[in-house]
C-alpha cells in the first residue's frame, strides 16, 4: 500500500515536466507577484514556525511590505518537537509547517484549527495530486506547501557514487543522520524487508537493532542542518532532505557533492501549512497562506530552496526553472518515484516508534 500511495506523484511529474517552457524565467526575473494584501492588517504581527532555509529570502520581507505587518520566523527542530510544544500549549505561533505523517496526530489531539477557505482564494492554484491526501482527506486543516524526498547527500571524492544503502552502511567515514525518527526507522524496516509503516512492535524492535548496528560511524543527528556538516567537510555522508542538499550543490558551484535515492527505496514527503489552535492572529495567518499560494510567490520559494512545488498554476505558467525540472533531484523521474514510500500517521503505535528512536540515539551516542 505504501508504494501504491506514491504512484500518483509520478503522474504529477509528467505534468510538471511537460509544463510550458517557452518563458522560463531567469533568477533576475523572479518576484513580480500581482498578489495584493487585503486591507486593515497594517501594524499587526505574525509568527511562523518552520524549518531553516525553507522559505525564500524575499518571501517574508515582501509580505511585510505588502501588508504593512511584522513577521517573526522561528526555526523548528522537527515535527515531534512541534507536536510536543503544541501539547504543552501554543507558544504563540500563527502558522506552522508540518510534514504529512504528523497531521493526523495533531488533528486527533485538537491542536489545529480548520482552514477558512473563504480567506484563501489561491487554494485553487494547488494541483489536484496534492489535494485530498490520506492524512487530511478534505484538506480541513492543512494546505500543501512543498514536497521532496529524503535521501543521501555525499562528498563524491570521499565516497564515490552512492547507489545503495549498503554503501552508506559500509562507509567508515563520518556520517550524519536527520532527527527524523519515522524516516530513519522506516529505512531500517525497509532494509529488513518490512513495511516502512509497520504496526508490528517486533519488526520495529528488529529495525531498532539494525540501525544501532549500522550507526557506529554516526557523528551527528541533526534537526535540519546535515547539509551544513557536509558542505563544511565535517561528514562524508549526510542523510538529508533533497532541497537542502541541492542548496549546497548550487552554492559551491562545484562538482564536490551528490544526492542519491538508493535503489532499495527512500522517502517522499509533503510539508504543509497549518494554523495551530490558539493562534494569536488566525486571520492574518490565512492571508499569509493565501500569499504563499500565489503562483509567483510559490515559484520563487521553490526556485530558491530547491523543493518541488504543489502549485500547479506556477507550473502551468512556466515559472519553475528548467534546471529544477531536469536535475533529477527536485522532480525525480518516474522509475525513481516507483521505489519511494510515504510515512503514514500510525498514531496507535506512535509511542513504540518514539521509544525505538530513543534507544537508537542513546546507543549510538547522540
Amino acid at each position: 500500500m505504501y508504494k501504491i500511495a506514491v504512484l500518483v506523484f509520478s503522474l504529477f511529474l509528467v505534468v510538471a515536466i511537460i509544463a510550458p517552457t517557452a518563458a522560463r524565467p531567469t533568477l533576475a526575473q523572479e518576484g513580480a507577484t500581482t498578489w495584493t494584501c487585503p486591507e486593515d492588517y497594517e501594524g499587526q504581527t505574525l509568527s511562523v514556525y518552520g524549518w531553516a532555509t525553507y522559505i525564500g529570502s524575499n518571501t517574508i520581507p515582501d509580505f511585510e511590505e505588502l501588508c504593512g505587518v511584522t513577521v517573526q520566523y522561528d526555526v523548528t527542530d522537527g515535527n515531534e518537537n512541534t507536536l510536543t510544544r503544541l501539547r504543552e500549549g501554543n507558544p504563540g505561533w500563527d502558522v506552522i509547517i508540518i510534514t504529512d505523517y504528523i497531521v493526523q496526530t495533531m488533528v486527533e489531539q485538537e491542536l489545529l484549527i480548520p482552514i477558512n477557505y473563504d480567506l484563501v482564494p489561491n487554494w485553487d492554484n494547488i494541483g489536484d495530486t496534492f489535494k485530498g491526501r490520506s492524512y487530511d482527506p478534505e484538506n480541513t486543516y492543512t494546505i500543501p506547501y512543498q514536497w521532496g524526498t529524503t535521501g543521501v547527500g555525499y562528498n563524491i571524492e570521499a565516497v564515490g557514487e552512492i547507489t545503495s544503502w549498503e554503501q552508506v552502511w559500509e562507509h567508515d567515514g563520518p556520517v550524519s543522520w536527520p532527527e527524523d525518527l519515522r524516516y530513519m526507522i522506516g529505512v531500517g524496516l525497509q532494509m529488513l524487508g518490512y513495511d516502512p509503516n509497520t504496526k508490528d512492535e517486533d519488526e520495529i524492535a528488529e529495525a531498532t537493532e539494525y540501525l544501532i548496528e549500522k550507526g557506529s560511524n554516526v557523528v551527528a543527528i541533526t534537526p535540519d542542518d546535515g547539509q551544513v556538516l557536509l558542505a563544511g567537510g565535517n561528514v562524508d555522508i549526510a542523510l538529508e532532505y533533497s532541497g537542502d542538499i541541492l542548496q549546497i550543490i548550487q552554492e559551491c558551484e562545484c562538482d564536490d557533492f551528490g544526492y542519491a535515492l538508493p535503489e532499495e527505496g527512500a522517502n517522499i514527503f509533503i510539508d504543509n501549512l497549518a494554523i495551530p489552535t490558539d493562534a494569536p492572529n488566525p486571520e492574518l495567518a490565512h492571508v499569509f497562506i493565501d500569499y504563499i499560494l500565489d503562483p509567483q510567490v510559490g515559484a520563487d520559494i521553490s526556485n530558491e530552496i530547491g523543493y518541488g512545488t504543489p502549485n500547479q498554476a506556477a507550473l502551468d505558467q512556466g515559472l519553475i526553472l528548467e534546471e529544477y525540472l531536469n536535475n533529477g533531484i527536485t522532480y525525480p523521474d518516474e522509475e525513481t518515484m516507483e521505489r519511494l514510500w510515504t510515512v503514514d500517521a500510525n498514531t496507535d503505535i506512535e509511542e513504540a516508534y518514539i521509544d525505538a528512536w530513543d534507544q537508537i540515539t542513546i546507543f549510538i551516542g547522540q
